[in-house]
């Protein structure tokens, strides 16, 4: 399904029969110019998005800032002109897409520069905690807020995870990975150092160190390091990490953060459609 397929569906989901309350109230030919604001201040995402919604409803639109700028509150994000009933048709899927967007950029911008204050090496990641439908929006505003999207699928890379490893034990599970492709990083979810040591020791491209303390990353660390295999893996950690409990986690020879918490929790941003003075009003 291409982009503009899922977002019509979108719309096909808030208006399956049509705006009734514009439609009454609006003649069909009435055009009108809106610009849409941030309220708060953000870093900017959806603006693609709902420039592809109007244009394709035949409204002009002018882009005022781009994704992944970050702006103050009260600034114009895009103009639009053409059909008013087109324009109020879109307007709340429009509004909800680019707030969420812009919600999780903000936040990834916030995490990513706590980071790269503290360990300018390390990443910050994503996790498939998303919204069943919106994963490709939620993880392009990673991106565009300057994470690292991680797995978008199943399908992406292997992880083997802790259920995994209830049937399969850590050694057997990677040989059984490196010798099924050749072409797929092996990742192997730890809980604990001596784990982290054997995933390194089979084969392992990445460890994922969850639900660790700080302390905990660190034996792990110094272990492997003392057995000479630390350079031989990339090191994620994960696991209830808040912009609180970061930067304890950054200042650690880590290459990755995940956080679950960037499109598992999103506070959405305060965006907002206003129609602009000069439409005439309609008599009766």
């Amino acid at each position: 399904m291409t982009t503009i397929d899922r977002l019509l569906s979108f719309i096909e989901e808030d208006a399956p029969f049509g705006d009734i309350t514009s439609e009454v109230l609006i003649p069909p030919e009435r055009e009108c110019n809106a610009r849409i604001i941030t309220r708060q201040p953000c870093t900017i995402a959806g603006v693609e998005e709902a420039s592809l919604l109007f244009t394709h409803f035949g409204c002009t639109i002018r882009r005022v800032v781009q994704d992944g700028d970050r702006v103050g509150a009260g600034t114009a994000i895009m103009e639009i002109s053409g059909k008013t009933t087109a324009i109020l048709l879109l307007e709340r899927t429009v509004l909800n897409l680019m707030g969420r967007m812009s919600g999780i950029a903000t936040a990834t911008s916030r995490a990513a520069d706590t980071a790269a204050r503290a360990n300018p090496r390390v990443r910050v990641a994503a996790t498939r905690k998303t919204a069943p439908g919106l994963r490709s929006f939620d993880k392009k505003a990673v991106k565009l807020g300057g994470g690292e999207p991680h797995r978008f699928c199943l399908s992406d890379q292997i992880l083997i995870k802790d259920n995994h490893l209830q049937i399969v034990p850590i050694e057997q599970a990677v040989a059984r990975a490196g010798t099924a492709t050749l072409y797929k990083k092996i990742e192997v979810e730890v809980e604990h150092p001596e784990d982290a040591l054997k995933a390194a020791r089979a084969g392992a491209d990445m460890l994922l160190l969850d639900n660790m303390k700080p302390l905990d990353v660190q034996k792990t660390l110094d272990l492997l390091e003392s057995e000479g295999v630390r350079r031989d893996v990339i090191i994620e950690v994960s696991g209830t990490i808040t912009e609180e409990t970061l930067e304890s986690y950054a200042v650690l020879d880590i290459d990755v953060i995940s956080m679950g918490s960037l499109t598992h929790t999103v506070i959405n941003t305060d965006v907002s459609l206003e129609i602009l003075p000069g439409v005439q009003t309609i008599r009766v």
